[in-house]
């Protein structure tokens, strides 16, 4: 059965009428790089594989810490040998869907539902799933003055980062297992769902703009620091608290003639996850530093402290919960009834897996043939 188009339907913002909404919706910048001259921790060295550079793409967000610490202490890079690794940041999931199909991007760390998106939008031509690379690090904070329990969500307005990423379809989700309605095009119904870009989050719950936010790591902790309360975590509403929050994607284009390429990516991505896991204090540190090379400025100590912890790297794509995800989706009036057999190729990670003596992990059924 071919695969079925996405409708993603293009609509406002709930709150688009709000200054300070509006603004944030301008600043959403698609596709947009840190730096022009980033580059990762060590120098290209050594002989070079089948391609002189490779562009991989992923979020100045701490549930990216795979990226964020593969690039900063060269741990991919080692593996690339003379190709170089040429890291690029974006602000959202489409955009970096757009550069993917687009042949400006060769590598992305992505959410599942843009990942989705992607896979369907291009008849499932364009993209892969090869990899984990984050569960968990996503929460509801709320002003406490005016949201105590869950129920006091309802008439409130709740930011998410886009329509249809991977935090709004789980907020949607959400709402819609209390019982309330909302429209997902718009935002409106019980609850006011205000899409807003990660960056203007923290202002908007100051202004009173918002009255939470279903959000990933660090803006969560960037709310606490501004009095906010954690209401739930997402994790808790999934079974064993593991859920795919970052995947790696790759271009179908890429993959097919440069495998070695790839296969060298996710040898330092799996070395990464172990460093991290080997030494969280010093991989806290290195995402902060990383997300100061990209952004201009660290974290405060008080707000990687508190989003660290639960955030959970992985090399398991958690390919089951990607269904599940796909289905709210589905149900939320987003997207059609995608047909996603083929969105996962987990051969060069399983292969990579073996060699470092690690157990192979599942695509759930949906691998490519």
């Amino acid at each position: 059965m071919p695969a079925s188009r996405t409708r993603l339907r293009r609509g406002l913002a709930a709150a688009a009428a709000l200054p300070l909404l509006a603004l944030a919706a301008t600043a959403c910048g698609y596709g947009s790089q840190a730096k022009d001259d980033r580059t990762s921790g060590v120098a290209a060295v050594g002989p070079k594989l089948s391609a002189d550079t490779v562009r991989i793409g992923y979020f100045p967000n701490l549930t990216h810490a795979t990226a964020l610490v593969g690039v900063q202490e060269g741990l991919i890079q080692k593996e690339l040998g003379g190709t170089r690794l040429s890291p690029q940041a974006f602000n959202a999931g489409p955009s970096a869907i757009e550069a993917l199909n687009g042949g400006s991007l060769d590598i992305g760390f992505i959410g599942p539902s843009p990942a989705v998106n992607g896979y369907v939008k291009s008849e499932g031509r364009n993209l892969r799933i090869i990899s984990g690379s984050a569960s968990g690090g996503v929460k509801l904070v709320v002003n406490p003055d005016r949201i105590k329990t869950p129920d006091d969500v309802r008439g409130k307005r709740i930011a998410t980062p886009q329509k249809g990423n991977t935090q709004d379809v789980a907020f949607l989700n959400w709402v819609s297992g209390k019982g309330w309605k909302v429209d997902a095009e718009s935002g409106k119904g019980d609850v006011s769902v205000v899409r807003t870009d990660g960056k203007i989050t923290p202002d908007a719950y100051k202004s009173g703009s918002i009255d939470g936010a279903w959000v990933p790591e660090p803006t969560a902790s960037k709310l606490v620091s501004e009095g906010a309360k954690v209401l739930l975590e997402e994790a808790a509403l999934w079974p064993g608290g593991k859920f795919v929050i970052t995947n790696v994607v790759v271009s179908q284009t890429f993959l097919k003639e440069h495998p070695d390429v790839v296969e060298a990516v996710l040898r330092g991505t799996v070395r990464t996850n172990a460093w991290i896991s080997a030494n969280p204090d010093k991989a806290k540190d290195s995402a902060n530093a990383a997300l100061k090379a990209e952004t201009g400025k660290a974290l405060p100590p008080e707000v990687v402290d508190r989003a660290w912890p639960g955030i959970r790297v992985t090399d398991d794509p958690l390919a089951a919960t990607l269904r599940t995800q796909s289905g709210w989706a589905v149900k939320a009036g987003l997207i059609d009834d995608p047909d996603l057999d083929g969105i996962y190729d987990l051969t060069l990670l399983n292969k990579v897996l073996r060699a470092e003596g690690r157990p192979e992990v599942s695509d759930a059924g949906l691998g490519a043939p």
